[in-house]
């Protein structure tokens, strides 16, 4: 069946970009309508689905012992298959309701992920009520979702900084020319977070809340804006409640490391992308997108570090979801960017 033999004719597509953080759908003629937190909280005996997306990641770290939270997907693979499905179709029936048939639905996923885990999404898309499943490469969807014009013979670059994957791209002519990834984004982020609070202030805390903290304080810069978050949790040695201010340069210390293996990727990248796209690159720079591109300072960083001109894209979370919605919107790009159609 052609790609593009039925689009036009359904209201309901859909595209969702999974990852391991959040879990964005956007729907066809609406924009973004989900964007929640892949989290699926169950039952620890029966595997019976209690909550999903924002209520279940409300229970993280709170549950009775009848009760456990999982994220299903781990640096942008598919970590377990059946709560995986479960939380899709919950996504699927909260975009559109229950009852509306089969959707079609595109898929972004990690650009060099292999043929198993390319099945596992699209197996798991199916189950979860899809009539047909897309495939299409997650730096790819995020660059049509940025505006960058990948179709276009002159080179382009996009780096995405998800929750578990960091993947950097060179675009000509609606392929992917060359591309670096590395499991390394802002849920890493978080844990050295933690571990650096645990280990100099003698405070256990939860990934939530070192995600507080990187968001009110974190930046990608030794130098910059000095800012303040306020973080509570457990003493390790009273196991009573406390609570520390930790500023900038406090948080500086677990982040640079993580942030040099993502400006290490991007150098990878331009090192084996062709001479005359690297010419085009210099001159059109790099579009940052994806949920962790949001840390304070990070284009700078990469601008200063690599010479380019470097830009955080518009609603850079959303550039995966809006990207892989675009392309079904127009069949004719589609066919030129979807991995598979089965």
């Amino acid at each position: 069946m052609r790609v593009d033999r039925a689009l036009g004719r359904l209201s309901r597509d859909l595209a969702i970009d999974p990852g391991t953080s959040n879990t964005r759908v956007y729907l066809r003629g609406r924009g973004v309508v989900v964007d929640e937190p892949s989290v699926v909280a169950l039952q620890r005996d029966s595997g019976r689905v209690l909550a999903v997306g924002a209520e279940a990641r409300a229970m993280v770290g709170r549950t009775p012992g009848s009760m456990i939270t999982t994220r299903p997907l781990k640096d942008g693979t598919i970590a377990n298959y059946k709560v995986a499905e479960a939380m899709i179709k919950a996504f699927i029936a909260k975009s559109l309701g229950r009852g509306i048939g089969r959707p079609r639905i595109a898929v972004s996923i990690p650009s060099q992920l292999s043929d198993v885990g390319q099945r596992s999404f699209h197996e798991s898309a199916r189950a979860a009520g899809a009539r047909e499943v897309l495939l299409l490469p997650a730096p790819m969807a995020a660059a049509l979702g940025t505006g960058v014009p990948v179709l276009d013979p002159r080179g382009t670059m996009v780096v995405d900084i998800g929750g578990g994957l960091t993947e950097a791209a060179v675009f000509s002519l609606g392929g992917i020319v060359q591309a670096h990834s590395i499991p390394v984004g802002g849920n890493a982020i978080d844990r050295a977070i933690s571990a650096h609070i645990a280990e100099r202030y003698g405070l256990v805390v939860g990934d939530h809340t070192a995600e507080h903290a990187k968001r009110e304080a974190g930046r990608a810069t030794e130098k910059g804006r000095s800012r303040a978050a306020v973080i509570r949790g457990r003493d390790h040695q009273s196991g009573v409640p406390r609570q520390v201010e930790l500023t900038s340069e406090h948080l500086y210390l677990p982040i640079a490391p993580l942030v040099e293996q993502i400006v290490e990727a991007i150098r990878h990248t331009l090192s084996n992308t062709p001479p005359e796209l690297s010419g085009d690159i210099l001159e059109s720079g790099i579009v940052l997108c994806g949920g962790g591109a949001r840390l304070a300072g990070m284009e700078r960083l990469i601008r200063r570090r690599t010479g380019l001109p470097c830009v955080l894209a518009e609603d850079p979370g959303h550039c995966a979801a809006r990207g892989a919605g675009a392309a079904l919107e127009h069949p004719e790009i589609m066919e030129r960017i979807a991995l598979s159609a089965l």
